[in-house]
């Protein structure tokens, strides 16, 4: 759906509606979210419009602490980045680091292409292009050009996942407390997420993927569980 002509005088019109909404629903949900923060789960994804990590999650604010960036690239040097998962990891106490790239990424078909973005663009892609160098041979066998963007994704993913796997704080809160790491795509065709099987966790088809527990994330509509056999969303 086209964005109208005045996008950002909707916009402000859409929040006030919404905000109506919500308070009529639950006049508790506004001051409750105003007293502070306790999400269970640090999102690291693309900043693709069509990524909307909570509303694709069916979670509700406070549930999701965010850091998306172009192509989800995750680099121990990009201080943005890791300040975001000390914050989250450190002094939130994130139960799940979920790390999504997703189908259709302009970010890896321009890595896939010789040619230049042009400006900072270039400079930031340049991991995604390294990954393209050293998986030449299989994406290269790849005639779809889909799909071929849809493997470079999932190999950013994984090299992503192995950053965050060497990560100090993250490694500390996994021997501590038993943080898990997740490694997922996001099919903006289907809806749908899949686990990569990268992190802590033994992946599948079907969702993220816990390290042998049960784990409930609570919306106000609807609660997301994660256990050993995949997730699933029941609505309360």
């Amino acid at each position: 759906m086209p964005a109208p002509p005045h996008a950002f005088a909707y916009a402000l019109s859409s929040n006030q509606a919404w905000a109506g909404y919500k308070g009529h629903q639950n006049p508790d949900f506004f001051p409750k979210l105003a007293s502070g923060q306790s999400p269970a789960i640090l999102w690291l994804g693309c900043s693709d419009s069509r990524c909307p990590e909570t509303v694709i999650l069916g979670l509700q604010p406070g549930d999701v602490f965010v850091h998306r960036n172009i192509a989800n690239i995750i680099s121990p040097t990009d201080i943005n980045t890791s300040a975001v998962i000390e914050y989250a990891v450190t002094h939130l106490k994130v139960k799940h680091v979920v790390l999504c790239g997703h189908s259709s990424c302009g970010g890896a078909a321009a890595a896939l292409g010789d040619a230049r973005v042009g400006g900072v663009l270039d400079t930031w892609l340049t991991p995604l292009k390294a990954l393209r160098n050293a998986n030449r041979e299989e994406l290269n066998s790849i005639t779809d050009d889909k799909q071929r963007a849809v493997r470079i994704a999932e190999l950013n993913v994984e090299a992503g996942v192995a950053v965050l796997m060497a990560n100090a704080a993250i490694q500390d809160a996994i021997a501590e407390r038993g943080l898990q790491v997740h490694g997922t795509l996001f099919d903006i065709g289907s809806g749908r997420i899949r686990d990569l099987g990268f992190g802590t966790g033994k992946g599948g088809p079907h969702g993220f993927v816990g390290a042998g527990d049960t784990d409930v994330v609570r919306g106000k509509h609807a609660m997301l569980v994660f256990r050993t056999d995949g997730a699933g969303m029941s609505v309360r």
